[in-house]
């Protein structure tokens, strides 16, 4: 039997619940399908337009934060495009994703009806690769605005009085690469710019603006940056800066090399395995970085691109980017959360890619039809984490694996509520072997415990014909147990992810 130690006594950095946030893009069947079916919709259940089940599964995870347009996208999206009516918005190509006809029919409106129907934060990703400076700031005054000017009267005629109030807005999207091929030295000033008219109309609601940061591990665009934006701390006091983003895909084999989804050996698996546990070395190390610029951590590590990418399943569109969804991908949602609870000093929010229909999505739709994939059980299992306090906790592991790939077996995090509850989350990564854990808090003892599990074979995956093959599950005496002393024991099996709640 393997230990986990908490200790109660180690309070440390708050779980911003937006560690636990999602990112939408006009990507595939994504937004189309995925998330809305048009107002006129009699097919398929909906409210103004936006599908009623995918709302109320996306409720019951308490989805924190959503970002759109993209990606990608993002950088060839020009807001005036989706406002005013429908049928004369402009029409265009998405050249990025599938060339298929974009006709703009869900914009700024839709997306902001989408947040308040799910009750999340909105996160705006803003045009800086073939934008202006104009064109983003004016959109900040579209939406923000309360007062009497051009954009606020532009908004009221398009049938919305009330400013909204977007939590979060990106200045640009991996313009490194597909976002204008910059170099950090010449996007760092783009920013300044671009940021300087973003402005914050009402103080009660200030923009936390997020700069663009590194693609995974190139540490020397994190270091140029953050030198030309430094002294970081001015940024931050002006308003200019608050975040710096990063993107890392789990990949195995390599981008020009994907592997399918759901065709995969053991070794492949502890592969694919070993590459998420990689998002702690980047943490880790762009965070050392910060720290020399930043050493009090204010400013947010926003992972806002993160998942799995694997091949197209078999028939479907190359740009869409639709894959199944496994065990395998459970595994990946365990043990980047934990990681992302485990440096919530410096990571602010996180963004899994995508939402529904696009790579490791929580959901997937077909016509009427709508499955919750194991990525989604996962993040129903660590949900109450979110805004707790970060403990301190030791577990004994140890490496596991197939072929040169090795890993640790077993992840974990623990929180406490503002009630004083313990939430803790457990993945046993290994495809075959049973784990038993003791659970023992330091100055804490425990009069109840309940716990709630994911598990199944390595390949298994909900389908549309068997939407319940996995899903999570109450566990029972025989899984979990309560000593007199307050300690506890929880049997995880082989592939599976578990929270355990503790209450005095």
């Amino acid at each position: 039997m393997k230990r986990l130690v908490i200790n109660t006594l180690e309070k440390k950095s708050k779980i911003h619940k937006e560690l636990q946030g999602h990112f939408s893009e006009h990507l595939g069947r994504c937004i189309y399908e995925g998330l809305y079916v048009g107002e006129n919709n009699t097919e398929i259940p909906n409210v103004n337009g936006m599908r009623s089940d995918v709302v109320e599964a996306l409720k019951a995870i308490r989805i924190p934060v959503l970002r759109w347009p993209g990606g990608c996208f993002a950088d060839e999206y020009h807001w005036q495009d989706g406002i005013g009516p429908k049928e004369s918005r402009k029409r265009m190509i998405n050249t990025h994703w599938g060339g298929v006809v974009e006709d703009n029919s869900f914009g700024t409106h839709e997306f902001m009806e989408l947040c308040d129907q799910l009750g999340c934060e909105a996160y705006i990703n803003a045009n800086v690769g073939s934008g202006s400076v104009r064109e983003m700031s004016e959109w900040v005054e579209y939406m923000t605005f309360e007062g009497l000017s051009p954009m606020s009267q532009l908004r009221e005629k398009n049938g919305r009085k009330e400013a909204w109030h977007p939590a979060f807005l990106g200045v640009g999207n991996e313009n490194w690469g597909c976002g204008g091929n910059m170099t950090p030295e010449y996007y760092a000033n783009e920013f300044r710019q671009y940021s300087t008219y973003c402005r914050t109309y009402d103080p009660g609601f200030p923009l936390y603006k997020i700069a663009c940061g590194p693609n995974a591990g190139d540490y020397q665009w994190m270091e140029r940056l953050c030198r030309v934006l430094s002294p970081l701390e001015a940024s931050l006091r002006s308003g200019l800066l608050r975040g710096i983003s990063l993107h890392y895909y789990t990949v195995p084999g390599d981008f020009e090399h994907k592997k399918s989804a759901t065709d995969f050996d053991v070794e492949t698996y502890y592969e694919t395995l070993h590459k998420a546990y990689y998002m702690e070395e980047l943490i880790r190390r762009h965070g050392t970085i910060m720290d020399q610029f930043d050493p009090e951590k204010k400013i947010g590590l926003i992972i806002d691109e993160w998942g799995s990418w694997y091949e197209v399943e078999p028939g479907t569109n190359p740009g869409f980017l639709y894959q199944q969804n496994t065990m395998r991908d459970a595994m990946i949602a365990g043990i980047t959360l934990n990681i992302f609870n485990q440096y919530s000093d410096r990571v602010r929010m996180a963004n899994i890619a995508q939402l529904v229909n696009v790579l490791q999505s929580v959901i997937l739709t077909d016509g009427r039809r709508m499955i919750k994939t194991p990525t989604y059980h996962v993040f129903d299992l660590f949900k109450e984490h979110q805004e707790n306090t970060l403990l301190g906790s030791y577990l004994e592991n140890e490496m596991i694996g197939a072929g040169e790939w090795r890993i640790p077996e077993l992840s974990q995090s623990a929180s406490q509520s503002a009630d004083g509850s313990l939430v803790i989350t457990l993945v046993n990564v290994s495809d075959s072997r049973d784990e038993e854990i003791r659970i023992l808090p330091v100055e804490y003892r425990a009069s109840s415990a309940s716990g709630r599990i994911v598990s199944g074979e390595i390949h298994e995956k909900n389908s549309f014909e068997d939407t319940d093959a996995v899903c999570v599950r109450a566990m029972d005496e025989t899984q979990l147990v309560l000593y007199p002393d307050g300690a506890a024991a929880v049997k995880l099996p082989a592939c599976s992810a578990a929270e355990i709640i503790l209450r005095k």
